[in-house]
């Protein structure tokens, strides 16, 4: 924990130096700013950042550490609102003053501003003992590690349509009863049942653990059979369409990863440089190998001549990159990749399921050849199989016409060999 002493009076701060440009003039005399230019320097050249940035860097450096004093520390909140009107990133700055040890981050969390939206509409005795769960899960404690922030993030949103009707006749969680807990999830079926009572379960047991009930409600409540769905094949004109919208070098190598080696939108993220093997035509993908077919390499090609020509001096190895992610090290993020076919049906999930079920419909619906060829586990091999199976023996209720699409493979390979003809 960092003490920090508290001002007695507020005054802003002024930034007499944000207009220095060292090409030109000479930096302020202060050891804590030739400390800051030389780290960021130093990252500049790790990370391939372009001249312009670097000038913006520095020009940013010199307004914030010119004047700065031994045992001062710079609250984000007093610069951010400055850089956003100068529209410069806080990412690059805040990592340099935090490599100084100067940076005192005091912005709100966005965990407290999502947990806040989460609890609202809760009765209060309710929301109070949730979110000491909620914050046992996202903090952890004396025996418990803390959980995923994803995992928190999923609990509370599966537990809340059951704690907003609660609240409605209850106070506290300890008026919960059995019959209470079966109303509600009786009400749901398959994974949703059994997700939703996996995240009541933790509640309850928590606030059993912690005396804030006397006996947990969720006791012997079975989660009932796990019924997967049947997958259904994308339409072909669905599968078009999302063709037709990769209209960049990236986007169109999104779709082949996804449409071609059913490769998960994370996978792709995920993938380096030194995953592409051009001159054997492999391609590894989540520790899995498989061959490069043309169509793939093909717009690898043109993806890394466009990559090398944006971003020629960037260290980021890997193999996806954008505007912003090439300034560091990481992956893009999820979101980035989610907006590539947002608002159309054949999503890059959806890409992936289609061409696992094309491929069990083409062969048989063989477990053993799904896992081979995809590099996927027995059960996720068995659930394609199964829904395989359930469309070639039930082809009125996927094609008005009577015949289902047992050629998937190939009216997938015929569809997105457009994607090379650009």
């Amino acid at each position: 924990m960092i003490w920090v002493q508290l001002p007695l009076f507020v005054v802003p701060r002024c930034y007499r130096y944000g207009d220095v440009d060292l090409r030109r003039e000479k930096a302020p005399e202060n050891p804590w700013l030739a400390w800051g230019l030389h780290l960021a320097h130093a990252m500049a050249e790790a990370r391939g950042i372009s001249p312009h940035l670097r000038s913006l860097l520095n020009r940013t450096l010199i307004m914030l550490l010119a004047e700065h004093r031994d045992g001062e520390l710079i609250r984000s909140s007093d610069f951010h609102g400055v850089l956003r009107d100068r529209k410069i990133s806080t990412e690059h700055i805040s990592e340099v003053l935090e490599r100084m040890g100067v940076l005192l981050d005091d912005r709100p969390a966005s965990f407290e501003k999502w947990l806040a939206v989460k609890l609202d509409g809760l009765a209060p005795g309710i929301r109070s003992e949730t979110e000491r769960w909620v914050r046992a899960l996202h903090d952890g404690g004396p025996r418990s590690p803390a959980r995923d922030p994803d995992t928190t993030r999923k609990y509370l949103r599966l537990a809340r349509p059951a704690l907003l009707e609660w609240s409605a006749r209850y106070q506290h969680l300890r008026e919960v009863t059995r019959e209470d807990i079966l109303a509600h999830v009786d009400r749901l079926h398959g994974r949703e049942r059994r997700v939703t009572l996996v995240a009541l379960r933790s509640l309850f047991a928590w606030a059993k653990n912690n005396d804030v009930i006397f006996r947990n409600p969720t006791s012997r409540i079975k989660g009932g059979p796990l019924d997967y769905p049947v997958r259904q094949p994308l339409h072909p004109d669905e599968l078009a369409r999302t063709i037709e919208a990769a209209t960049t070098p990236q986007a169109r190598l999104f779709v082949a990863l996804a449409a071609v080696h059913a490769a998960r939108p994370g996978a792709i993220r995920a993938l380096q440089l030194d995953d592409i093997d051009l001159s054997n035509r492999r391609l590894t993908i989540a520790g899995h190998t498989r061959p490069l077919d043309e169509l793939t390499h093909q717009l690898l090609l043109q993806w890394l001549d466009c990559r090398r020509r944006r971003w020629p001096n960037t260290a980021n190895k890997h193999l996806l990159i954008n505007k912003v992610t090439a300034l560091g090290f990481g992956p893009i993020g999820s979101v980035t990749a989610a907006k590539i076919l947002q608002g159309l049906p054949g999503t890059l999930e959806r890409l992936r399921i289609d061409r696992q079920l094309e491929e069990a419909l083409t062969h048989g619906a063989d477990p053993l050849h799904l896992a081979a060829v995809f590099g996927i586990t027995e059960a996720t091999a068995i659930r394609y199989a199964h829904s395989a199976r359930q469309l070639l023996e039930e082809p009125h209720e996927t094609n008005p016409t009577g015949s289902p699409r047992t050629q998937g493979s190939t009216t997938n390979k015929h569809s997105t060999e457009h994607l090379g003809s650009r």
